[in-house]
């Protein structure tokens, strides 16, 4: 599975710390990482809440991620702007038994974090638990075992719902204020990731057409 990295501009100062968790969680389980960002808190190209919500709707809808963990002060702002994206199911993780109720339930593609929340000490810890939760096990068998043929069935309709009331990520790219898309996308890594990555034709020839602009 490829798992994309995105952090926001006020929590930029602990890309770091969230990326060697991942990491250290998502490689041995055969999972590939790739961080589009921030790296720091002294990069040119800032992320709001709102970019980490375009970049995962490019990201997922492109294939160039199967799944995406962002988050900002608050998880809060994260989590709306992914689910206002096509195909993009996200989910607010605070701890590991989030992490494990989403998954088993839930079964989305996209968590957010609240790095400025209870990230002390040992926070690197709790980071690492809540990714094994996600990616060292099986998601979407339901829990309680008894309830999964219904949570599956919930989760077909859901996504038909949410294909019904979202526009496809084409029309989006194209729509949204062109200039708030490049700041998404101007992140020192971003297209050499995108490109190596990605697989849907439309949405390349689109992020082609605006990084050269």
């Amino acid at each position: 599975m490829k798992i994309a990295l995105i952090i926001e501009n006020s929590q930029a100062a602990k890309s770091k710390t969230v990326y060697n968790a991942l990491k250290t969680v998502a490689e041995p389980a055969g999972h590939s990482v790739s961080h589009y960002g921030m790296y720091g808190t002294d990069d040119d190209a800032s992320l709001t809440y709102v970019m980490n919500g375009l970049l995962a709707g490019l990201l997922i809808n492109s294939g160039a991620a199967d799944f995406i963990v962002t988050g900002c002060g608050t998880g809060m702002g994260s989590m709306l702007a992914c689910n206002a994206m096509p195909n993009v199911v996200c989910g607010l993780v605070i701890d590991p038994t989030d992490a494990f109720l989403f998954g088993q339930i839930n079964d989305g593609n996209a968590i957010s974090m609240p790095y400025a929340k209870g990230f002390g000490w040992a926070a690197e810890l709790n980071l690492q638990d809540c990714y094994r939760k996600l990616f060292e096990i099986e998601r979407g068998v339901g829990y309680p075992k008894e309830r999964a043929e219904i949570m599956a069935k919930n989760r077909n309709i859901f996504s038909e719902v949410k294909s019904t009331a979202t526009n496809d990520m084409l029309s989006i790219l194209k729509s949204v204020d062109q200039d708030l898309l490049k700041s998404a996308i101007a992140g020192e890594e971003f297209e050499k990731l995108f490109l190596a990555n990605a697989t849907d034709e439309a949405l390349i020839a689109h992020v082609k057409n605006l990084l050269a602009a």
